[in-house]
């Protein structure tokens, strides 16, 4: 066969050694030799002695998503061979958890993560009940976490004298030792005058980066992941 579609833009590349790796802008690949986990249906494709188990609906098997609190469902894939994992042909990222790391991500953003990582679903502190109840994961250790956003992402530097305000439905996730508020912009009267629909947002301080994806969840959107 000939044509673009063929040549080695599109190609896949033989995996050079075991884990997560991008593949494409859209698509992670991760070389399987033993075991790791992914969001239940983000696999597109796989070759070699795979296989795909569902994580159970408890606590420990599922993320819990900022505002609405639902769930999301994981599986663990275990075997030899390698699968390429997507979501809605979002941008997909890497981030590299090392020893004494700990990173707070929205469960709506992960794909899939190393069998070595660990997590706990968290209230994010400061958020009460105005919040939603707002629930991300906090993960620790050693491994690769792989992330999917809607654009581009913003990686913004917080620090002491210039925390950063976000927009509860476009953050993706923060590093560790930020500490988290909810800030509210307006006045109950502006509010009910229609005010700017930026009423309440998610305050953070400290020293370290917030990652915030370029648009902000609409409800019909948020009940599909």
């Amino acid at each position: 066969m000939k044509g673009e579609l063929f040549s080695s833009t599109h190609m896949v590349r033989p995996a050079v050694e075991p884990g997560m790796t991008v593949e494409n802008a859209k698509c992670l690949k991760y070389a399987v030799n033993g075991e790791m986990l992914a969001r239940q249906g983000a696999m597109v494709a796989y070759r070699g002695s795979l296989k795909f188990e569902r994580k159970g609906q408890g606590v420990g098997g599922m993320l819990k998503r900022a505002v609405t609190g639902e769930g999301l469902p994981l599986m663990a894939v275990r075997g030899q061979g390698e699968a390429w994992f997507a979501h809605e042909a979002q941008n997909c990222f890497i981030v590299e958890v090392e020893p004494g790391d700990e990173f707070t991500v929205n469960g709506r953003n992960v794909l899939c993560f190393d069998a070595s990582l660990s997590y706990e679903i968290k209230t994010v502190k400061g958020s009460g009940i105005a919040g939603g109840g707002l629930f991300n994961s906090v993960f620790t250790g050693q491994g690769r976490l792989g992330l999917v956003c809607e654009g581009n992402p913003l990686v913004i530097p917080v620090s002491a004298q210039y925390p950063v305000y976000v927009d509860t439905d476009a953050v993706v996730g923060w590093t560790a030792h930020l500490q988290t508020s909810l800030h509210r912009s307006q006045s109950i009267g502006s509010m009910l005058r229609g005010g700017s629909g930026e009423a309440v947002q998610l305050m953070l301080q400290g020293e370290g980066y917030v990652v915030v994806r370029p648009s902000e969840a609409t409800p019909q959107k948020a009940q599909q992941h």
